[in-house]
């Protein structure tokens, strides 16, 4: 299949750039169109008891969505602002699909103690179509936006969404301003020409149009996560820049061996083309945990993701020979080195570490297994506007009320529905948990209880308050909705899935590992280590953004919990970067062993030949990730520093002493299967082709 796309993609070359020329102006065209389409609900699990209820509720429920506003910065009472607010109310209340406006001076609870600001609630109908709520909520907010004071701002429901879109495409377009120039400036230190160092971020644009353009067609069938703009286009950007490096690498030593520019592409097809397959196999099946989970958010995350896989992947087999055949002759082939000199650093630290393999086990273990300590203590929550940078209007909001309303103000309730032939019993034992708890008669003899929980709108006292009204109800048909039951319902969801999550993955990732090396022991040892590089990752993560040790310095908080985004997706996307890297020295190390027959000097050569492609992908990923983390949304800078850890202390640590170390401890039996096992290996198993001898140089 490799040698047949590579045939195409230089028998065709022009053909083959042209196509992919759509690609990136429908990508870049129709794909951008998801912007205008952003959800920030994501712990919706269908099928749960929340949300189930809230589907109840919005059939019952005669109102609609609703926006919130926050006027501050001088005293309410003045004459000329209580004038402006009160005119302002009447011109909302006139506005076509508004259905409910208080007036913030007669309303409890709507002006400040400190008599410097006040909250004002627009609550729209329900059953407007989209069109008829958008016109609503845009007219709401302009003529709110008309009042004079010092801060004023609008947020909340559907307006929310566009809000965080436009902050998300902003954010990936600086992302990618500042991450391009610093990616080429890098790229040209490796290879020491302009032409290949530009034609990685050609792939690399491919892979961002990909992300586009796979998120808007997830788009169209459910809704899309303000997060996962930045996370398919950070690994997008990312992973094409790995796969082009890994190719444009091959390509320059083939070029060393024959002068011919379109045979030296076949070959770099037919040997790193492979690596690149497995590569992005193994990232893919790793992204197939989330498919798992019946949440809505972490399965069109994995799908979405594992396209940019694809596109990234194809982009690399197809798109890059053609350009190769097209300007490779151009490229300078790399230096001739003896092979005391080509990775002399790399090659050091795998003798040291065959060596001292004992010591080096019980050195990096321990401290791997210390940094992930923090994970036994990890939380999760949906989490309030802390999370969000504070240029945007939604915090902006919150931080305005949180410094003029007394703490609670504007946490979302825990939801109570009953249900027609509820027992009045039961119903007064509910309402009895929370004092002056709120109620209010829908159609159809349904009441909406509800029930204000102090702290936060996810914290442990409305979670709570989610399991005792569940415990009180007994058999009679109440249900309960709202943020904190959602989260408890996701708890339970990541609880009862995860293991087979795992399973999943781990199954998957063996089979794949065996099919490359042959081996079984070898996929085994692979995972075991790529936990440790994982766990300790992700313990640094809950330290810093949930404990709270230097969060400030990458721009965010200590929240007391993390993202509930950010665990499943920081374990299956990290698990399948560092398959990345095992693979780029796993398919040198087999080269070498199939080559020389010496499984000793295999794991030197392979470090030897791979080690600098390895650090060298790894510190480019590490700057797109740091790159799309100046746009400070929390989720987004637990995600990116739990991948950009995992990448660095997978590519050095693990690759570099743990692999050579349990190579050696495994010695000629690390490449072993059972009988039938390496029967079936040898008829149905995918390898690296066999590269010749770097000494040998033909000529076309």
């Amino acid at each position: 299949m490799l040698s047949t796309l590579a045939r195409a993609a230089t028998r065709r070359p022009l053909t083959v750039i042209g196509l992919w020329a759509a690609f990136l102006l429908l990508g870049f065209g129709l794909g951008t169109g998801v912007f205008a389409d952003l959800s920030d609900d994501v712990p919706d699990v269908p099928g749960t008891e929340s949300d189930m209820a809230d589907d109840h509720l919005s059939g019952v429920d005669p109102t609609g969505e609703s926006v919130t506003a926050v006027v501050a910065g001088e005293p309410v009472s003045d004459a000329a602002l209580r004038a402006q607010v009160e005119r302002t109310v009447a011109e909302v209340r006139r506005i076509a699909g508004v259905a409910e406006v208080p007036d913030p001076y007669t309303t409890p609870g709507l002006t400040a103690r400190d008599g410097r600001a006040l909250v004002l609630p627009v609550t729209f109908e329900g059953g407007l179509s989209d069109e008829a709520e958008e016109e609503a909520t845009d007219s709401a907010v302009e003529t709110i936006k008309r009042i004079d004071a010092p801060d004023v701002h609008v947020s909340g429901g559907e307006l929310l969404g566009r809000q965080l879109g436009d902050r998300a495409q902003e954010d990936v377009k600086n992302a990618e301003l500042i991450s391009l120039p610093v990616v080429l400036a890098l790229l040209l230190v490796v290879f020491g020409g302009l032409r290949a160092a530009a034609l990685p971020l050609v792939i690399a644009v491919s892979g961002i149009a990909g992300a586009f353009l796979g998120l808007f067609a997830f788009s169209q069938v459910t809704d899309i996560s303000v997060y996962a703009i930045q996370v398919t286009t950070m690994l997008g950007l990312g992973l094409a820049i790995d796969y082009a490096l890994l190719m444009l690498v091959r390509f320059r030593e083939e070029r060393r061996r024959t002068d011919d520019v379109v045979e030296a592409v076949h070959r770099t097809v037919d040997a790193a083309g492979r690596t690149v397959l497995f590569s992005g196999l193994t990232v893919a099946v790793s992204l197939t945990g989330l498919l798992v989970f019946p949440s809505v958010f972490l399965r069109s995350m994995g799908l979405a993701v594992a396209a940019v896989v694809v596109v990234d992947m194809l982009a690399a087999v197809t798109l890059l020979p053609a350009l190769l055949t097209k300007f490779g002759g151009r490229i300078r082939p790399s230096k001739a080195r003896s092979q005391d000199e080509e990775g002399r650093v790399f090659a050091r630290l795998a003798r040291f570490a065959q060596h001292r393999r004992i010591a080096v086990l019980v050195t990096v273990v321990p401290a791997l297994l210390l940094l992930a300590l923090p994970v036994t203590g990890m939380r999760i929550a949906i989490g309030d506007a802390r999370q969000l940078p504070s240029s945007t209007e939604a915090r902006q909001l919150y931080d305005t009320v949180d410094a003029h309303f007394p703490k609670g103000t504007g946490v979302s309730p825990v939801l109570v529905v009953l249900k027609p032939g509820t027992d009045s019993a039961t119903a007064d034992r509910i309402r009895a948990l929370v004092p002056d708890s709120g109620s209010r008669e829908l159609p159809g003899g349904n009441t909406v209880v509800e029930l204000r929980p102090p702290g936060s709108v996810d914290g442990k006292a409305a979670t709570d308050l989610v399991e005792r009204v569940r415990d009180v109800r007994g058999d009679e048909p109440v249900e309960v909705t709202g943020v904190a039951a959602r989260l408890v319902d996701f708890r339970a969801m990541l609880a009862d899935r995860a293991p087979w999550a795992a399973l999943t993955v781990l199954a998957g990732i063996f089979v794949l590992l065996f099919a490359f090396t042959g081996s079984v022991l070898i996929p085994l040892r692979t995972i075991a280590t790529t936990l440790l590089s994982l766990g300790a990752a992700l313990g640094v993560v809950v330290w810093v953004f949930q404990d709270g040790h230097g969060a400030g310095l990458l721009g965010g908080e200590g929240l007391g919990a993390l993202s509930l985004t950010a665990p499943p997706l920081i374990v299956s996307i990290a698990f399948g970067l560092a398959m990345d890297y095992e693979l780029f020295i796993l398919a040198r190390m087999r080269e070498s062993r199939q080559r020389t027959g010496d499984d000793h000097e295999a794991v030197v050569t392979g470090l030897r030949r791979s080690g600098r492609v390895v650090t060298c992908a790894a510190l480019l990923l590490a700057v797109v990730f740091g790159a799309f983390m100046t746009g400070g949304f929390s989720p987004i800078l637990q995600i990116g520093l739990g991948l950009t850890l995992a990448v660095l202390i997978d590519a050095t640590v693990v690759r570099m002493l743990l692999v050579p170390a349990t190579m050696a401890l495994l010695g000629r039996h690390a490449w072993w299967a059972p009988a039938p096992l390496r029967r079936a290996h040898d008829r149905f198993g995918l390898r690296e082709a066999a590269a010749a001898d770097p000494s040998v140089t033909t000529k076309a």
